[in-house]
């Protein structure tokens, strides 16, 4: 009869300690794919779509800002055609320096029609925005957002929001394009 008693106490232990085991490992392993999840995807995150959207509140009218360019030849990824505007927006109750490009194109677009009905030709607006210091300090701290002419994010092929660092450390993309520009300023207008 101890025996018996013995035997089950055993194994008892050995269930719970199999739980426990089984526990611990998925524990450890949500938390290294989680982390793993977030070192791939420095952007498009609910953080990032979030300030992208109050940002697209916060500039509305930005066709009237004082500083603007005129419409010009434009280069791939962003247009045929270009118009720039800057100024300070207020996102969350936080000033910024932003930069709006406006990307145009189509099949009979030109510098002209586009200068005469730019809403005709609008196929995304593209942002860097100068976060706060920390934010992503190897690359000055741009936000970059990609938008399409409704004011809604844009995707890239696997379905992420163009929002936040996009394509960081992929060597593609608006990061590692603008990191050409002269100046280590990011910003290829002063290069003229």
């Amino acid at each position: 009869m101890q025996s018996i008693k013995q035997e089950e106490g055993s194994m008892s232990r050995k269930v719970i300690l199999v739980t426990f085991t089984s526990l611990m490992l998925v524990f450890i392993l949500g938390l290294g794919i989680n982390s793993l999840a977030q070192e791939e995807m420095p952007f498009g995150g609910a953080d990032d779509v979030k300030f992208a959207n109050n940002l697209w509140k916060a500039m509305q009218g930005y066709e009237d800002w004082p500083m603007s360019s005129g419409v010009y030849p434009g280069t791939s990824p962003h247009g045929e055609f270009l118009r720039m505007y800057y100024n300070m927006v207020h996102v969350d109750g936080t000033p910024y320096h932003i930069i709006v490009k406006d990307n145009y194109g189509g099949e009979d677009a030109t510098r002209e029609m586009v200068a005469e009905s730019p809403g005709d030709y609008l196929a995304a607006v593209t942002i860097m925005l100068q976060r706060e210091d920390g934010y992503d300090p190897e690359n000055n701290n741009w936000f970059w957002v990609k938008y399409g002419p409704d004011g809604k994010i844009m995707q890239n092929p696997k379905g992420v929001a163009l929002a936040g660092r996009v394509a960081k450390g992929t060597g593609q993309a608006c990061i590692s394009c603008h990191a050409n520009a002269k100046g280590d300023d990011y910003l290829f207008s002063n290069d003229q």
